[in-house]
Order: C-alpha cells, then sequence, then structure tokens
C-alpha cells in the first residue's frame, strides 16, 4: 500500500495533498514526512509485523502513519478515541501493540494503566503536553521527523496476504473484535472506489467521518492513488464542516446518518456556499428516507447510500442508479437511491434464508446477506472460532437482514440481533423509524424490542424532539398507524434528550434495551 503513495509522488509531486488546518503539504512533502517517520519508527525498534496503535482526532499525522505503517510492513491498530480506559488497555494488550501515537488529551487514563500494558514500549505525542514533564517521558512525533538519521530507502517485501491493519468493532455487544485487512483488501477495495465514484485528481475529500473508522479511513487509499486532495476536520463539528466545504471546495464525503441528520436540520446550513459538492454518500448505519430527501434538496448534488461492514474494507453495495433509472420521475429515483444499494465492484453478494436457499427477488423476502470477494477479511485477530463461524466455505455470514427488488437493488430490514417478535409478527425496526423520521416533531429515533409478558416483545420507540416541537405518545403512535400495518406501531413511546451512540456515532440499541429494560 505504501507503492500508492511513492507512485503518485513520483508523478505529481506538486498536487496539492492535503489540507489540515493550517497546514498545505503537496505529495512530494507528503512522502518526504511518511519516509521521515518510517525512518523514525524503525530507529526506535518497530520491524515489519509490529503493531503499532494510534488514538487520534483526523490530522494530516494520521494519514502519514498509515502510510509510514505499510512502508515498514508493521501492522496499523486505529483506536477509537471515544472507548473507555479499560477498552484501550484490552486493545493495546490483545493487539501486542509495541508503540502508541496519541494527542495528549487522549492520555488521561495513562499513569493509572500503564503496569497494566506490558508489551508497549513507546508512546509519541504527536502535540506538545501541557502536563509539566510529560514530553520527558515521550517521543514527540516531530521530533522524531527531524532527529533521524533519513534514509530514502524502499518499502519492506510485502505479500499481498500480509495483514496491513487491525480494526476492532465498536463491541456492542461485548468485547471488541479485532479485524485483519490485509494489502490485498486494501488495494482492490481503492481500485473498486474510484472506478464506481469516478473519482480523479480534481476532486477534494473531507475527511469528516473518524479516520479510525473504516466509514473514512478507506478514501486514504483512494484519494491518493487519484492524486487528488485530502480535507481534514478533527472531529465532527456541524459549522466547521460547512465551513470547510465552502473555503476548500470539497467535492465529495461518507457521512454518519446521524451527521447528515444533524447537518440538514440545523438553520446555519442555508448560509453556506456548498456549491462545490457533486457527491454525498452515506453510510455506517441505516438513514431514513425524509433525511435523504432533505439531504438531496439542501445540498443539491448527487446522493448514494453505501452499504458495508469492518471485515469487508468496507463496500459491499452502492445504491448508485443505473442509467435507464436516470430518467426515472425523482420519487422513483429516491426509492432507488435510499436502497442499501446493488453490489460493489468485485464482490459477490446473495441473500439467503436459514436454510442456504436465496430469496425471491420482490422486494419482500427476507434473508441475510452473505459476500464474497477480494476485499473480505481472512479472519479476525486471534479469534479462530469467531472466523469459523462468521466464514463459512468463503462467505462472510454479515447477520444483516435484507430483501432485494427485482432490479437487484437489496434493501436492509434489520441487523438479526435488532429484529422485534411481538405477537408471533417479524418486526423490522428500520421500517418503523423511517417512519419516525417522517413526523415533522421528531429528530432521532430509534426502535427496539422490549420484553412483553402477553407479545413476547413490545415495539417501543425511543425519540428526541426537535428544538421547540411538542409532541405526546398517543400522537406519534397514532401517527405510526396511519402509516404502518397496527402491529408494527411502537406500542409505547420514550422520550430522551439524546440516544447513545456507539464510538462510530451509530445509534446504541444494545445499550438502548439495557437503559430500558423491565420498563
Amino acid at each position: 500500500m505504501y507503492d500508492i503513495l511513492y507512485q503518485t509522488a513520483q508523478n505529481h509531486p506538486d498536487n496539492l495533498a492535503v489540507i489540515c488546518e493550517n497546514e498545505r503539504l503537496d505529495y512530494g512533502q507528503l512522502k518526504d514526512r511518511v519516509d521521515r517517520l518510517a525512518s523514525g519508527l524503525r530507529h526506535i525498534g518497530i520491524e515489519k509485523e509490529d503493531k503499532i496503535a494510534i488514538i487520534h482526532e483526523n490530522c494530516h499525522r494520521f494519514l502519514e502513519v498509515y502510510f509510514a505503517a505499510t512502508k515498514l510492513g508493521a501492522v496499523l491498530v486505529p483506536v477509537n478515541y471515544r472507548l473507555s480506559p479499560a477498552d484501550y488497555v484490552y486493545i493495546l494488550n490483545n493487539s501486542k501493540a509495541k508503540v502508541l501515537m496519541a494527542q495528549p488529551q487522549f492520555l488521561s487514563w495513562y499513569h493509572e494503566r500503564k503496569e497494566d500494558i506490558p508489551l508497549l514500549r513507546n508512546i509519541i505525542l504527536t502535540e506538545p503536553s501541557r502536563t509539566e514533564g510529560q514530553t520527558k517521558e515521550y517521543l514527540e512525533y516531530e521530533s522524531l521527523l527531524e532527529d533521524v538519521d533519513f534514509e530514502e530507502g524502499q518499502a519492506e517485501a510485502i505479500k499481498d496476504t500480509d495483514c496491513t491493519q487491525i480494526y476492532y468493532t465498536s463491541g456492542t455487544t461485548g468485547r471488541p473484535k479485532g479485524v485483519i485487512l490485509t494489502h490485498k483488501n486494501n488495494h482492490v477495495h481503492a481500485q473498486g472506489t474510484i472506478v464506481e465514484l469516478g473519482l480523479s485528481q480534481n476532486d477534494r475529500w473531507l475527511h469528516v467521518s473518524p479516520m479510525f473508522h473504516l466509514a473514512d479511513a478507506w478514501a486514504v487509499w483512494s484519494i491518493t492513488k487519484v492524486a487528488a486532495c485530502h480535507v481534514m476536520v478533527p472531529a465532527f463539528e456541524p459549522i466547521k464542516v460547512l465551513r470547510a466545504i465552502e473555503n476548500h471546495k470539497v467535492t465529495l464525503s461518507n457521512f454518519i446518518p446521524t451527521m447528515l441528520n444533524i447537518l440538514v436540520n440545523i438553520p446555519e446550513v442555508k448560509n453556506y456556499d456548498l456549491s462545490s459538492l457533486r457527491l454525498i454518500m452515506s453510510g455506517g448505519a441505516p438513514i431514513a428516507k425524509e433525511v435523504v430527501r432533505k439531504v438531496i434538496k439542501i445540498f443539491e448534488c448527487e446522493y448514494i447510500q453505501t452499504y458495508g461492514l469492518t471485515e469487508t474494507s468496507p463496500f459491499l453495495t452502492m445504491s448508485i442508479l443505473k442509467d435507464e433509472m436516470k430518467g426515472l420521475p425523482f420519487e422513483e429515483r429516491l426509492g432507488y437511491m435510499v436502497t442499501t444499494g446493488r453490489p460493489f465492484f468485485n464482490v459477490k453478494l446473495k441473500v439467503v434464508k436459514d436454510n442456504g436457499k436465496e430469496v425471491d427477488p420482490n422486494g419482500e423476502d427476507v434473508g441475510e446477506i452473505i459476500v464474497k470477494g477480494e476485499t473480505i477479511t481472512p479472519a479476525y485477530w486471534e479469534l479462530p472460532e469467531e472466523t469459523k463461524m462468521r466464514i463459512v466455505d468463503g462467505w462472510l455470514h454479515t447477520r444483516d437482514l435484507a430483501v432485494v427488488d427485482s432490479s437487484g437493488y437489496v434493501t436492509i430490514v434489520d441487523r438479526k440481533d435488532d429484529m422485534i417478535i411481538t405477537g408471533g409478527e417479524n418486526v423490522y425496526s428500520i421500517e418503523v423509524e423511517d417512519v419516525l423520521y417522517s413526523h415533522p416533531g421528531i429528530l432521532e429515533a430509534a426502535v427496539i424490542g422490549l420484553s412483553d409478558p402477553i407479545w413476547g416483545e413490545r415495539v417501543t420507540a425511543v425519540v428526541v424532539l426537535k428544538k421547540g416541537e411538542d409532541a405526546n405518545e398517543s400522537e406519534i403512535i397514532e401517527f405510526c398507524k396511519e402509516h404502518l400495518a397496527h402491529f408494527k406501531a411502537p406500542k409505547k413511546v420514550i422520550f430522551s434528550d439524546d440516544l447513545p451512540k456507539t464510538g462510530s456515532a451509530k445509534i446504541y440499541k444494545y445499550k438502548l434495551r439495557e437503559m430500558y429494560k423491565g420498563m
């Protein structure tokens, strides 16, 4: 994967590579910094297959670490900075990380827990620390680049099957699992996104979803490969995002649905020139049809729904319209755009019932998505039984339930774990949430099943109202009954100031079920 940067820097050294707050780097400068970082890491003892962890907001240094690790043949472990200290310790130990790179604000836990991480040799601060004495204990990122006896050198000898990253899943039902991605996984996926999205050196990609998450990290390789520009915002802040799009002429990005929902509901969105955008993508979680309608109206650009997993590099489907669909009336086009989409470049995808038979392509027959291809993880890190359970005869079982229409477009209806069985009927939470999001007073909604002595499970909606809006339980239930079969409508509505999110900004249904268990 290092060769991507090497070749781009050779062919387009003067192309603007990175805009990161006040920093501007062309591809020649970016490669120089990556080479110096790789030499610095080698100097402190990092070798092929060693693990380098990073806890960091979006930044050009995060981009540099991705490439420097691949040059060494080391394995990068991007860590979610919203996790607990216990999770940090678990991931660092489980991955056997030798080095941790971090911003100082993410290390407040370290002194109390450092004895619990015996394999960790060095911590590298990417910014000056304000804590007295802390910089003496840690290495400094920029000093590592400046002080090294720099040698150009070549990348280590790498095989396609070598591990290049271990990503830890959000762990919504237990300990995070490490997902192995190889150089081949990343390279084939990068080529696929270039083809599917028509990426070119004229593009400017906004890194707004976190770079520790594959909703964004795939773009590290694809955007670099076409010599386009990486525009960084440290984390999602609506006004900063809108300002970055306007000031830096961003052409495309991938947003997690909760981000898009916030952006289309703030009045300030009308104050910014967003005309440079050619494409908005949504991925990482389901998105309601009404939110997509607002996205298209406000951003006035192409919209694509994406679906994928950490295990799949990530994309499995995209809701790119076929040529014959582009002339359809808007509502029909919207209907296809809000599907999960058709299979991604080089992905084999089937939707199968429990008996292994494929569902009928009628938009109603429900089955589990299973996938196969060169972008699929070879294994979970040190979890052979989990690997054997999830990857059967080369097919990864996603645990996502879906239907397929006559045009081959897939629509996810629920996670297997989130499907509600009430009175013997299956209720798919996404369908109910889609209706809730169309209510004018609701900002966010999640539908869960709670235990019920009569129905088995009770369909329950947890909602956040828009500021200044007022709605009561009976009104919302009646609204749902107008748009759904009555057994699918919530039997209870819980009002909340906000909904818990996972570290990757998905609504945390497992926690919601725990919070309201027994109600």
